[in-house]
């Protein structure tokens, strides 16, 4: 019976809403406004490889990011949301769905002050829960003493991948390569940044000034767990655009629907000041601190039981 399963989950579930009472307290203590913004949205953002899930018409949204910039173009202060995200077809031990998302954008910042600030976030939330700077998970300890390595894409891939990165984007074999052969090299006791994707696959993120090839965009890895991607902002609207079409002009060559074009959207990148932005996965991130070994233990129900 799935109640029973529900059951089982009480302690997760319990440690898990401490988790989250924690990251709104970090928020909120350095001056973060939080907000709530449509789950429900006529435009998503197209990405090569993340299909949103119609709804009426519209869509439910893969990620709050359009609308929260929105408010950053109208004078906002740096904004956070937790909330519900939908993805069509993504099911497995660490995929929903529907998942729970944290989402924070700051002004002024880039994505090297975001990795400063993920870790003060994640060593705060350990030390609310009383674990230190040390997190039991999977039979080991993940290490939490700062700086956290950091590792450029091409680095891991001349590490530890049996093709170069240039051949993996040639023959589009990148998000395999990635997740077959260089992340189970990434689930070690320290966390990691793994940062300077490829500018193709950044389509919302800043090129970098000394190396206009790639995109300033970190994800963040904790025991073997992808569980933050950030950006330095893209607010060029033409360039924006011409990815956006991009993305597009892929999806219909790979059987995927094209996405209408979020005016209001590209109209307020004229507005919006340099910023970098986040997204976490609340549910990975609940996995951690509850060492579980799926995403299925620290939600209260799954779609199997409904």
């Amino acid at each position: 019976m799935s109640d029973w399963r529900a059951a089982r989950k009480i302690v997760a579930l319990q440690r898990r809403a401490l988790m989250l009472e924690a990251v709104r307290r970090f928020f909120s203590r350095r001056g973060y406004l939080e907000v709530e913004t449509p789950n429900r949205i006529p435009a998503p953002a197209p990405e090569h490889h993340v299909d949103a899930v119609a709804c009426g018409g519209w869509y439910l949204h893969t990620s709050p990011e359009l609308a929260m910039k929105r408010l950053l173009a109208v004078g906002f202060p740096p904004l956070f949301q937790i909330c519900k995200c939908y993805r069509d077809a993504e099911r497995g031990d660490r995929h929903l769905p529907e998942f729970s998302m944290l989402e924070w954008y700051r002004p002024g910042a880039d994505y090297r002050f975001l990795m400063t600030e993920c870790e003060e976030l994640i060593c705060f939330v350990a030390s609310e829960l009383g674990l230190g700077f040390s997190i039991p998970f999977r039979g080991g300890a993940i290490d939490l003493g700062r700086p956290w390595p950091v590792l450029t894409v091409r680095e891991a891939f001349a590490r530890f991948a049996s093709l170069s990165l240039d051949e993996a984007l040639c023959r589009d074999v990148f998000d395999e390569t990635l997740a077959l052969e260089i992340e189970p090299h990434l689930s070690g006791n320290r966390p990691l940044f793994l940062c300077d994707y490829p500018l193709a696959l950044g389509s919302l993120a800043r090129s970098k000034a000394e190396d206009p090839s790639v995109a300033e965009r970190f994800e963040l890895y904790l025991g073997g767990l992808e569980i933050a991607n950030a950006f330095s902002e893209l607010i060029d609207a033409v360039e924006q655009r011409r990815r956006f079409a991009e993305a597009n002009d892929f999806r219909v060559r790979t059987g995927r629907n094209a996405y209408a074009l979020s005016e209001p959207f590209l109209q307020a990148l004229a507005e919006m000041p340099a910023s970098a932005g986040i997204a976490l996965g609340i549910d990975r991130l609940a996995m951690i601190f509850t060492d579980s070994h799926s995403i299925d233990d620290v939600v209260c129900f799954v779609p199997e039981d409904l």
